[in-house]
């Protein structure tokens, strides 16, 4: 077993007591995207335990710029990314559990999908379900780290319930930046770097050695060669909504939006009122007199005018051609019914 594992456990880094801890882990990644993907592909090396990731999205051909996990066999599948993450982690190392859940991630489902977790990693594109991973990890005190990058520069820092400052300690407003993959772009090689950052980390924190973990954020512009350490410990609040006085507005759903504009892509999500459940061969029938329909167990894709809906079992829909929340609501409500 430990052969396959040889390279790093031979550095002062691991140790074969790290590795037995690395096989005991459970980590949650939320998102498999640009960061995910990377970070979900060196963990299932570096030998977890177990991996749970969640994603709500399919592959695109913008993705596979950056994407490592994804290729062209992908695209028209119509197969959600994270079933198609799970069935290639599991070709690279079987040891490992993996579980690839299609869904979004929200105030409904985050404390059930963290059971049994030692560490949560940010794969995510938008700052609301950043905040919804800060308010988990702080009241269930699992470590977490986030990471973004844009362009040609990316930030990643860790936070440690109850020795870090938390994600609302730093950023006071819950804004997104105007800037997206689709208007600001992005290289491919500042993804790797950053994820690969947020995976050493992870690799501390899972092998037990917090002693060696960073504590600053840290800013990296590859095409200017910049790298900074930014000190953030200072940042700590005690009258933080969040770590300090115990409030968790974005996993008790008061901050969480239905509507979701999804980075780069010209889509936006939209998540139903309440808990749905659909039958996607109802959907389907139901659709056809409309333009073209195609379907598989997981999704079904729906072609109306110069719009692309996508709609899932547990009522989400992702209505692409659109970055405007009133058509995709509009869209909705017509073929689907709010």
């Amino acid at each position: 077993m430990w052969e396959r594992y040889s390279r790093q456990i031979i550095t002062f880094a691991i140790g074969e007591e790290g590795q037995k801890k690395l096989k005991e882990s459970s980590v949650l990644l939320v998102g498999c995207g640009g960061l995910g993907s990377t970070i979900a592909t060196i963990l299932v090396r570096a030998g977890v335990g177990r991996l749970r990731i969640v994603d709500r999205d399919f592959v695109e051909i913008t993705n596979l710029q950056r994407q490592i996990l994804f290729d062209e066999d992908d695209l028209n599948s119509n197969i959600p990314k994270g079933v198609i993450a799970e069935r290639k982690l599991k070709k690279i190392n079987s040891d490992v559990e993996i579980e690839g859940i299609v869904a979004d991630f929200n105030p409904s489902n985050a404390e059930s999908l963290s059971e049994g977790i030692n560490l949560i990693l940010d794969g995510l594109d938008n700052m609301e379900g950043r905040f919804l991973i800060n308010d988990l990890s702080i009241k269930k005190g699992i470590p977490w780290i986030y990471g973004t990058c844009l362009s040609t520069y990316g930030l990643t820092f860790n936070i440690i319930p109850k020795k870090s400052p938390c994600l609302r300690c730093i950023y006071d407003n819950f804004a997104n930046s105007s800037m997206t993959c689709e208007t600001a772009g992005i290289i491919g090689p500042i993804v790797v770097l950053i994820a690969s950052i947020q995976s050493s980390e992870a690799l501390k924190i899972l092998t037990g050695n917090e002693k060696d973990l960073r504590y600053d954020m840290l800013f990296v512009d590859l095409w200017r060669n910049e790298f900074e350490k930014i000190p953030i410990s200072h940042l700590k609040k005690e009258n933080c909504p969040a770590c300090g006085m115990g409030r968790f507005d974005f996993l008790e759903g008061n901050k969480i939006s239905s509507v979701i504009s999804i980075c780069g892509s010209n889509s936006i999500q939209i998540n139903p009122p309440a808990e749905r459940f659909f039958e996607l061969e109802k959907i389907v029938e139901s659709l056809k007199p409309y333009g073209m329909v195609v379907f598989n167990e997981y999704l079904v894709k729906f072609f109306y005018q110069d719009y692309e809906i996508t709609i899932f079992k547990d009522g989400r829909a992702i209505v692409k051609g659109t970055s405007d929340p009133s058509i995709a609501k509009s869209l909705y409500s017509k073929f689907i019914g709010m």
